[in-house]
């Protein structure tokens, strides 16, 4: 019981950071600079990084909802 419970977890921790990952390579195609004011670095950078792990968690928990959901699917036809 305690080993799935682990197994989901390191799952979990490795969708989250594929998908962060994932999501802050797809990112670096926009040109956010033209969006935001000059001489705002630091808060285009917090920005940035908040909306690569916003976007990563809500795409990796999709899919490990999925997975879970497929997983549940045989309970159906018992």
């Amino acid at each position: 019981m305690f080993a799935n419970l682990g197994q989901q977890a390191m799952l979990g921790i490795a969708s989250h950071l594929f998908f962060i990952a994932i999501t802050w390579w797809a990112l670096q195609a926009l040109h956010f600079d033209k969006l935001l004011r000059g001489n705002r670095v630091v808060q285009a950078r917090v920005l940035y990084i908040l909306l690569t792990i916003a976007i990563g968690t809500l795409v990796s928990t999709f899919f490990l909802n999925y997975l879970s959901w497929s997983r549940q699917l045989p309970y159906l036809f018992r």
